[in-house]
């Protein structure tokens, strides 16, 4: 297993960098078929926006979680969003280089940033994931996450989610207590 390289919080000056990382985790090209994370049998388009990164990255109880390639520092192999608020955390926009995915990034990125939102006093972490990203779902649930039952509609007609290649997309709510 490669080691994962320690997290900085990103700032503006990554944003190009953190796009081309989730797009190509998600939804771009050949390098995104070579992961297991891709979306694009489900949406073409966007993944994120510049403006909505720079939101994550600048809000002011939460922040981008950035992994420096360690042979190139100006490219990130993984990422994620964290928040938090009272007593719960929320984890999104993760992505891991697709050729780096299967090691144990993933895996160490997800429990630095459930160490993150505790030392905020969150007692738990929260996830919103594709009700058809079911290996998704299920990745997340080894970990201690759980179904609540609730679910969110896909924000069909917004292009900065992405276009829909079906009409029955859901985010479906996964928690973990922490601590």
């Amino acid at each position: 297993m490669a080691q994962t390289p320690a997290a900085r919080w990103a700032d503006a000056n990554d944003i190009p960098a953190l796009l081309s990382l989730v797009h190509a985790a998600y939804r771009a090209g050949p390098e995104s078929a070579g992961g297991w994370t891709t979306e694009a049998h489900l949406l073409d388009g966007l993944r994120a926006t510049d403006e909505m990164v720079r939101s994550m990255i600048e809000h002011p109880s939460g922040g981008v979680l950035y992994y420096a390639d360690p042979d190139d520092p100006a490219r990130p192999i993984a990422c994620c969003q964290l928040e938090w608020h009272d007593d719960s955390g929320y984890f999104g926009m993760f992505a891991v280089r697709p050729a780096r995915q299967g090691g144990g990034i993933g895996k160490a990125v997800l429990a630095e940033a459930e160490r993150r939102v505790t030392e905020h006093g969150c007692t738990r972490m929260r996830m919103t994931v594709l009700s058809a990203r079911t290996d998704l779902i299920a990745f997340y649930q080894r970990r201690g996450y759980a179904t609540t039952g609730e679910t969110q509609p896909f924000p069909y007609g917004d292009e900065r989610f992405g276009t829909p290649k079906r009409d029955d997309l859901t985010f479906v709510e996964l928690v973990k207590p922490l601590g």
